[in-house]
């Protein structure tokens, strides 16, 4: 199974044990799963839904009268990005750090 197929897999598990209105538990038992697993992607969702709420800013560069250097933050880690930069390679390296993130 690969990781996409098991992301999914796991969101429908997911999704069944809200909708359940049982308690982890007790779903867990219904459902043969270990409790230490249903928590696991429950903490995956919720990190991934906090990540997903995020979205690009328009940025208008040629209203500045100055430009020494911009600082983006993806999570935890900052880019700065000088005068000059190549547009593309921002944006490879703002989704590498996206995705590796999830």
């Amino acid at each position: 199974m690969t990781k996409e197929e098991l992301r999914d897999f796991w969101a429908a598990r997911v999704k069944e044990f809200k909708e359940s209105g049982q308690s982890a538990p007790a779903w867990c038992v219904a459902n043969n799963v270990k409790l230490h697993q249903l928590r696991y992607w429950l903490r995956k969702e919720k990190h991934t839904s906090t990540v997903t709420t995020l979205s690009w800013l328009p940025l208008n560069l040629s209203d500045a009268g100055f430009q020494t250097s911009l600082l983006v933050r993806v999570g935890q880690v900052a880019v700065e990005v000088k005068p000059g930069f190549d547009p593309k390679l921002l944006v490879d390296v703002v989704k590498a750090l996206i995705d590796n993130d999830r």
